[in-house]
């Protein structure tokens, strides 16, 4: 219960009964001192700004999004911003009387973004001029996604909706319960081959097909174990991955497992509790434990190759592959390369004195990060 108490003292400051990860010296194991290192990777900053305030209050991991030499990223009171991937020179700001903080996503010169307050917004992402929005059931902590014709955005409240990328149109709706009590945030859907992943907040994944939402399969990867709600959360939180024909999830207080795509059937599964998600790179997974230990396992089998313990208790961000390397951030601001082959550092950049929670974005030899207080930065790797 010791890992679990941060919970009790989270602040419901949003709509609806989730909550999101506090701080307290009572309840929480302090982060591992950081150890002095020889950098062997040469990493540069090459640039730096601010957005706002940031989205630190509402508890959320706002991903920042690419397309076509820009970055894309929501602050909760400047709304949706444009920045130059080369020079972090802002381009244009989409300014709304909704909060956005879901983070963005890019794609075919369409940029889309969700509110607290439930509203979906789609704006050209050449200029920023808005395309459509669409009201849906409730508040959107998680950037929609954006298919050929389809975007799905996922609601907090359990609700997938199909909206038409050409005009916000409702297409279908998905509906499936929410637990009473949860994790703050919700897994990013994943889109791929006509279907459309969801893991839920009770362990659950769903595979959708994108065109109607019609339910392809439906499948549990862990159960409910504990004599009070907060001990039986099993929330699916962070990103899946889907690998030739398998889909691979974990969940915080269950297990990483892999699923059959046609039909969900289980693969393999092994213990592993972690409210990030996963990357993958080769035939390995990579993930971050409750415990703030980084694993690495072998994706056909399960079976353990590492793990590293040296940033445990820093609540790490979910681990992201850049060619020999893991990229994490953490709960005091700074942003670590790892080595793939055995997890221990190879470079290290401070953002800021805030946490980062949303997960690093790597686009080539370039890492763009986002701080809880509005800070971005862009690192270069290798000159």
């Amino acid at each position: 219960m010791r890992r679990l108490g941060w919970l009790l003292i989270a602040l419901a400051v949003l709509p609806g009964c989730k909550f999101f990860k506090g701080k307290s010296k009572d309840t929480l194991e302090p982060p591992s001192a950081l150890v002095e290192f020889k950098p062997s990777l040469a990493v540069d900053r090459i640039w730096n700004t601010s957005t706002g305030e940031g989205v630190d209050r509402t508890g959320v991991r706002p991903r920042p999004a690419y397309s076509d030499g820009r970055i894309f990223v929501t602050d909760i009171d400047n709304g949706l911003l444009a920045y130059s991937a080369d020079s972090g020179k802002r381009l244009w700001r989409y300014e709304s009387a909704e909060r956005l903080v879901s983070g963005a996503e890019a794609r075919d010169g369409l940029v889309v973004a969700g509110s607290i307050d439930g509203l979906v917004i789609a704006v050209d992402a050449d200029s920023g001029a808005e395309r459509w929005t669409q009201r849906v059931s409730s508040e959107l902590v998680v950037a929609p996604v954006i298919g050929a014709e389809v975007v799905v955005a996922r609601s907090n409240d359990g609700r997938v909706h199909g909206l038409s990328a050409a005009d916000g149109k409702v297409l279908w709706q998905f509906d499936r319960s929410t637990p009473l009590i949860s994790l703050r945030g919700n897994g990013p859907p994943l889109l791929a081959g006509g279907k459309v992943y969801i893991g839920y907040d009770n362990a659950r994944v769903v595979a959708l097909n994108v065109a109607d939402g019609v339910l392809q399969w439906e499948q549990t990867i862990a159960r409910p174990d504990g004599r009070t709600e907060l001990e039986r959360m099993n929330d699916i939180d962070g990103e899946l991955q889907l690998i030739d024909d398998a889909l691979y999830l974990v969940a915080y207080r269950g297990q990483i497992t892999a699923l059959a795509i046609d039909n969900g059937r289980p693969l393999w599964s092994r213990d592993l509790s972690s409210y990030s998600g996963l990357s993958s790179a080769a035939d390995v997974l990579y993930s971050v434990d409750d415990e703030g230990i980084l694993w690495a396992v072998d994706r056909r089998s399960g079976s353990s190759l590492w793990r590293q313990d040296a940033l445990a208790h820093r609540w790490m961000t979910t681990p992201v592959v850049m060619a020999d390397h893991i990229v994490v951030g953490d709960v005091e601001g700074y942003v670590h390369w790892l080595k793939r082959e055995d997890g221990t550092t190879s470079a290290r950049f401070r953002v800021g004195k805030k946490g980062i929670r949303s997960t690093p974005l790597v686009v080539g030899n370039r890492v763009f990060v986002a701080s809880v207080d509005g800070k971005l930065a862009a690192f270069q790797v290798g000159g």
